[in-house]
């Protein structure tokens, strides 16, 4: 902006002009990261409410990121070229030394990845990326933090009981003192924990802003893709389960990671929601310990309760997760209704879904619910969508409703429809395989599962069509 300053002395120009910077205020959605020149109740590109924040932008500030390339330009002249002319490279992947996170990634960490890890706080994401650093052996590590000091990463460390002397910390949140310091060491790998107490200079809006998340982690994935040196960053969740800062963010990174469990039990879900490099159905399974967290190499066995007596109302469903399947238990009590309105209530189970199921149990088995108190329970803490353990919680509520035991060495995997039909699951021959190699005498599947070879199985495969047939199979 020009101002014109009249001339007061004789010796001064006719007109002084100077060159002031252009200071303005925004608004930004603190979901999607969308701006607005004033503020706004409900945000127009994700219609959410109350999710605009008030943030300054200088122009002139804004412009020199954008000549210093922090803004995604390219200096050079970009021009098409024809896809049978790109050169296939094959991926460099580096080998974490843990299966879990292995198989989450799609086989390791890629050269000049972007990997995003949320949860909960004290969930253990901390605890997981520190201990990836210290077992990279023979590959030099920069753990740069900004929410701890490095005497409470060291007391950490020191509990897990794992030393790398190619680890070394860093206590800075200034994104250019990061690019410094790892230029001057070369490290293979880069932990950021966390991405919202990062701050650049080429943005004034506050600590943990929508602006500074979003230009923080542009200016990390352009390191990552100039230097091909992967860098995790470690991000909060708001209460409603995402994580902080604009949805723009997860676009940025080549991979998000969820941490996410139950405080109450010690085990952990990583969950891939989104992989540039893999697929996005892998889970890896962790047991927090006192000293760290444990890859659990085979879950069905830690799953599935331990108990002497046969006890009614406890059935086991073959399930899939991703690529990977294992048993979990289901666990149902049917009770008289003593306090009026019948509830219904289910933990790690879709309550809709219950709710349907006990329907099609009342109109085509012959049971009546409508008196009984219903809940329903998945063992472990674990959170179940796979439609596949429909037929195992009519198994388990059928047997509540009737006080009789399900024999623990049978496994049912089969989805139920509203008539009542027992429908066919993808991959059923891997449910069958991991029952049989646990040591299950029976499993129930739909009679529509087709090219199924059962001759190679030691498992007695029961296929039914309906619901029915369950209740005579199993009750007579």
């Amino acid at each position: 902006m020009l101002y014109y300053l009249p001339r007061v002395n004789s010796n001064l120009p006719t007109a002084l002009y100077c060159s002031v910077s252009k200071t303005k205020t925004l608004y930004f959605c603190q979901n999607c990261g969308n701006q607005s020149p004033k503020w706004v109740g409900k945000c127009p590109v994700c219609n959410e409410w109350n999710t605009y924040v008030e943030e300054i932008v200088d122009k002139t500030e804004e412009k020199l990121k954008e000549k210093r390339g922090y803004a995604g330009t390219r200096n050079e002249e970009v021009k098409p070229v024809p896809i049978k002319e790109v050169q296939e490279l094959e991926m460099q992947r580096i080998n974490t030394h843990d299966t879990e996170l292995n198989r989450v990634l799609g086989g390791g960490i890629v050269a000049g990845s972007l990997v995003l890890i949320g949860g909960e706080p004290g969930i253990g994401k901390s605890t997981l990326m520190l201990q990836l650093a210290l077992q990279l052996k023979g590959v030099k590590v920069l753990y740069v933090t900004g929410e701890e000091s490095d005497r409470q990463i060291k007391l950490r460390a020191e509990r897990i009981g794992i030393k790398n002397d190619a680890c070394f910390l860093l206590t800075e949140t200034n994104t250019q003192q990061i690019f410094k310091q790892a230029a001057q060491l070369a490290p293979d790998v880069i932990v950021i924990d966390s991405i919202q107490t990062l701050h650049t200079v080429y943005v004034e809006s506050p600590l943990g802003s929508v602006s500074q998340v979003r230009e923080c982690t542009a200016e990390l994935q352009r390191y990552a893709k100039e230097s091909s040196i992967p860098v995790f960053l470690i991000g909060h969740i708001t209460k409603d389960g995402m994580i902080a800062g604009p949805k723009v963010l997860e676009h940025i990174v080549d991979t998000v990671l969820q941490f996410e469990g139950d405080r109450n039990y010690t085990y952990r879900i990583l969950r891939t929601i989104k992989n540039r490099f893999g697929s996005t159905s892998e889970i890896g399974i962790y047991e927090m310990l006192g000293d760290g967290l444990r890859p659990v190499l085979n879950p069905s066995e830690i799953l599935l309760t331990q108990r002497e007596d046969e006890l009614s109302g406890i059935a086991i469903a073959g399930m899939m997760e991703g690529m990977r399947p294992f048993l979990i238990e289901t666990q149902a009590l049917v009770t008289p209704a003593f306090y009026g309105t019948p509830q219904r209530s289910s933990t790690g189970f879709d309550g809709k879904r219950l709710n349907m199921l006990l329907a099609v149990l009342e109109k085509r088995a012959g049971f009546r619910f409508g008196t009984k108190d219903v809940f329903l329970n998945i063992a472990g803490g674990l959170r179940v969508d796979d439609p596949a353990i429909d037929l195992a919680v009519m198994a388990a509520l059928t047997s509540s409703y009737n006080d009789i035991p399900v024999s623990s060495k049978i496994a049912f995997a089969a989805e139920v429809g509203l008539s009542g039909e027992v429908r066919a699951v993808s991959r059923v021959d891997q449910r069958i395989s991991e029952a049989d190699k646990l040591g299950f005498e029976k499993i129930f599947i739909s009679k529509f599962n087709q090219k199924l070879d059962v001759k190679k199985f030691n498992i007695e495969i029961v296929s039914i069509s309906r619901v029915q047939q369950l209740v005579e199979e199993l009750f007579g």
